[in-house]
């Protein structure tokens, strides 16, 4: 009797959780497809499909309400997209829809490198917008969430690359330039060598595009 009452508690949790494990992989499934349609645009450069892959991510996460990595993706989009398309007029609203991404992905996720690096590059998308007017307040911004992204987590390679292609971009008169970025990049790559995500799910990218960063400063 003892031990029939064992079985039925374990068939019970079973079925309890089975709800559980099916959710986290039907979330892990639409989040890898993503993650791959993502890469695929920016190897392809695909760029206008972003806008759609960044709204995939942010229904993942509004339907999940509990990850914080759907709206970083979100986020990450957007922002991707707009340095990359550059048409600064529309800049200021890019970057407040990235601010309620980033919100989102805060309230999940505290004190967090990836999310601190995704503000600095918010910052300098609206500090584009008119650098002279602009840089005391969004500049020193992107340069404290850059900071903070690297006190967060000193392991991760990507608040180094930003700096790096940031101060490369800079004019020599201003102290950017190449001879500036350029143990930036070299300390990105060397923390990128050593690098784990950690999970599948978690940002790895950004490699290749400092290897290429680096390798046009030498």
């Amino acid at each position: 009797m003892k031990m029939m009452k064992s079985v039925m508690l374990f068939v019970l949790a079973a079925l309890m959780l089975q709800p559980a494990f099916s959710q986290s992989e039907k979330f892990t499934g639409a989040m890898k497809k993503n993650i791959a349609a993502l890469d695929s645009a920016l190897s392809k450069n695909e760029i206008a499909s972003l806008t759609d892959i960044a709204a995939s991510f942010e229904r993942i996460g509004d339907a999940e309400k509990t990850q914080w990595l759907p709206f970083y993706y979100a986020a990450y989009c957007r922002i991707t997209l707009a340095f990359v398309k550059n048409e600064v007029a529309e800049n200021d609203i890019v970057a407040d829809k990235v601010d309620e991404l980033i919100g989102k992905a805060s309230a999940l996720e505290k004190n967090n490198s990836e999310i601190s690096l995704l503000k600095a590059m918010n910052a300098s998308i609206r500090m584009l917008v008119n650098p002279m007017q602009r840089w005391m307040e969004y500049g020193q911004k992107s340069q404290q969430y850059s900071q903070d992204a690297m006190t967060q987590d000193p392991a991760n390679p990507r608040p180094y690359w930003f700096n790096g292609v940031s101060l490369k971009n800079t004019p020599a008169e201003f102290g950017g330039g190449c001879g500036a970025a350029k143990p930036l990049l070299d300390k990105a790559l060397e923390l990128y060598a050593g690098f784990k995500p950690a999970s599948e799910l978690h940002p790895n990218w950004g490699k290749q595009v400092c290897e290429k960063e680096a390798a046009g400063c030498k």
